[in-house]
């Protein structure tokens, strides 16, 4: 006798087990989606932290590029040499740099070639006395009929060649200045010169000093 074949299993089962493999399949699914989530997410905070990194590496530079240049600027700023007058009296003028960090060694005052005067130095006080040029000018003014008496301040073009030190480092300066002066008096009685302050004019550069120093004399008395 043949055997009968096996009835099929039962509807309610077979639903139970195709449900029981979704949610399985949705978990695994689920559990996917988390994962590349997770990735994600992980990707993400390497690039915040690589971009904090480099914020901070960036800030740090800049701050250093800011630091140094302020450096530079404040380095230039205490090499750079203004003389003005401490003190000024009708025989001397007592000068002094306008920045306390610098502290003047030694001068040397150089005057115009047409003026016949020899150049002049100082050692730790620098000044200018009116002696170092008096007669040289009166006799330049007489020479080019210039008046007796001031109508104002008169200048004379100098060169002060300054040797000063800035944080125990030494430096030097080369500056064109006009030295104010007033002069009175009458050719056969005498004259009286008196100085009256000092003027910037420019830089210069040491070895076109005098030539300099002759052209603004030119320009100052060009009669003389």
């Amino acid at each position: 006798m043949s055997e009968l074949p096996s009835p099929p299993d039962h509807p309610a089962q077979t639903q139970a087990e195709e449900r029981a493999e979704a949610r399985a399949a949705e978990s695994a699914a689920i559990r996917r989606r988390w994962i590349t989530l997770g990735e994600v997410l992980a990707v993400i905070a390497v690039v915040i932290s690589a971009l904090t990194l480099w914020n901070n590496w960036s800030e740090r530079s800049d701050s250093r590029a800011a630091q140094s240049a302020d450096a530079r600027r404040a380095s230039t700023r205490a090499a750079t040499l203004v003389l003005v007058v401490a003190d000024a009296g009708k025989r001397t003028l007592v000068l002094k740099t306008a920045s306390a960090e610098q502290s003047v060694q030694s001068q040397t005052l150089l005057f115009p070639a047409a003026l016949g005067a020899a150049s002049a130095q100082t050692t730790g006080e620098p000044r200018i006395e009116i002696s170092w040029f008096e007669h040289a000018l009166e006799k330049a003014r007489e020479a080019a009929h210039l008046p007796d008496n001031s109508r104002g301040d008169e200048r004379l073009p100098v060169v002060i060649v300054t040797r000063f030190l800035v944080d125990g480092e030494p430096h030097e300066d080369v500056a064109l200045y006009d030295v104010g002066y007033t002069i009175s008096g009458r050719l056969l009685g005498g004259h009286s010169v008196a100085l009256r302050g000092l003027s910037f004019v420019s830089k210069v550069k040491k070895d076109d000093a005098q030539a300099k120093l002759d052209g603004r004399w030119k320009a100052l008395f060009p009669k003389a």
